[in-house]
């Protein structure tokens, strides 16, 4: 390939600003997550809690969980170009794979919901209109805790072992990767707030990536 004669080429290079990412994901689902949790209480009636007011909370939902996605994607190429030469196919396959699949089932079970509210209106049959809105909502917590964060637990798994192996990040930060990852997978049927780790997490390890020093946090260049 051939380049203009007299201009100079650089090449690209990740900024640390770049980790804010991390932090506005954090913020956005984290919210997103709260807002899920209040509307949605366990213990209430499977599908009241769409026509009993929560409707406007949900829509908060919504609305923010496409901008928490475009976040953690800026958040997973921050983490990835810090590998530099040290990339594992491996390791790094499991690691993007395992974020993708979180972000699809995240933005499908908003989609769920969305089409949920949307139907309300269509739906003249309170009856009717239970059966479906219990169903969704099934079908939106199985998408969201079920399998989302449990993909979110293989992504935090996949990348304190990379930590470890590398050596790129403190140890204590890889035991707390492991034990936060360990409670993701297994204590989120026993209480659903424990999902709140995981955006904490990010948040942790972005304010890492930007507050540390330089020297400490300096990874191997590409070659």
């Amino acid at each position: 390939m051939t380049h203009p004669t007299g201009r100079q080429l650089r090449s690209l290079t990740t900024p640390r600003a770049a980790a804010l990412a991390g932090v506005a994901f954090a913020l956005l689902f984290g919210v997103v997550l709260v807002v899920m949790r209040t509307s949605l209480p366990p213990g209430a009636q499977l599908g009241s809690q769409w026509s009993d007011g929560s409707s406007g909370r949900l829509k908060l939902a919504i609305v923010l969980t496409p901008f928490a996605g475009i976040a953690f994607l800026w958040f997973i190429g921050v983490l990835r170009d810090g590998l530099g030469q040290l990339e594992d196919q491996f390791f790094t396959t499991v690691f993007i794979g395992s974020g993708f699949l979180f972000l699809a089932m995240i933005f499908t079970s908003t989609a769920v919901g969305a089409g949920l509210l949307a139907s309300k209106q269509f739906v003249a049959e309170a009856g009717t209109r239970t059966e479906v809105a219990a169903f969704g909502q099934g079908l939106l917590l199985a998408l969201t805790d079920t399998y989302a964060l449990r993909m979110a637990a293989v992504f935090m798994m996949s990348v304190a072992t990379i930590w470890l192996r590398t050596g790129l990040m403190p140890r204590w930060l890889v035991v707390v990767t492991y034990l936060v990852a360990i409670a993701v997978l297994v204590a989120s049927d026993v209480s659903p707030w424990t999902t709140v780790a995981f955006p904490v997490w990010v948040l942790l390890v972005s304010l890492l990536l930007l507050f540390a020093p330089a020297a400490s946090t300096r990874l191997p260049d590409r070659a």
